[in-house]
């Protein structure tokens, strides 16, 4: 008898369904099942934000949630923030205004800032910085990656 469960999700607009058992982390699915390794694994305690995925529209820890609690969801990767080979904005700026060093926080960077400006597309240094809080960086500093943040708020595309 097998205690595997199928979980079904909607990632990036595709479909992916697995057998996983049921201790299964989401951010493990996404790697190992849906083959996405952007989304990245830092410290498994949900502190340091690497794993930080879109599902059902806001922004979730996955190394903290079962891929069973997220069945049927929709989820949102590194990966599906860019539109037919082309970057978003966001990614763009974070390249431009050099908010990224080893990448390794990137993707849940980026995420965190796409959340925040889809919520609210002027934000003030203060607002980019609470909304970043949950995603460490020991590279950067910070000071680039609020830039980048800002620098796609004035241009409102997101």
């Amino acid at each position: 008898m097998s205690n595997r469960i199928r979980v079904s999700l909607k990632i990036n607009g595709s479909d992916v369904s697995a057998e996983v058992e049921p201790r299964k982390l989401l951010v493990d699915f996404i790697r190992e099942d849906a083959g996405l390794t952007g989304t990245h694994i830092g410290c498994d305690t949900s502190n340091c934000g690497a794993c930080t995925v879109m599902l059902n529209g806001k922004t979730v820890k996955s190394c903290s949630i079962f891929a069973v609690a997220a069945n049927g969801g929709e989820i949102l990767t590194i990966e599906g923030m860019a539109d037919k080979g082309k970057l978003h904005p966001i990614q763009e700026a974070f390249i431009k205004y050099h908010g990224l060093q080893c990448g390794y926080c990137t993707p849940g960077m980026i995420l965190s800032s796409y959340y925040l400006l889809s919520r609210n597309p002027s934000p003030t240094e203060e607002e980019i910085r609470y909304a970043i809080s949950g995603n460490i960086c020991r590279c950067t500093g910070y000071q680039n990656i609020v830039r980048a943040v800002q620098s796609v708020a004035e241009k409102k595309t997101v």
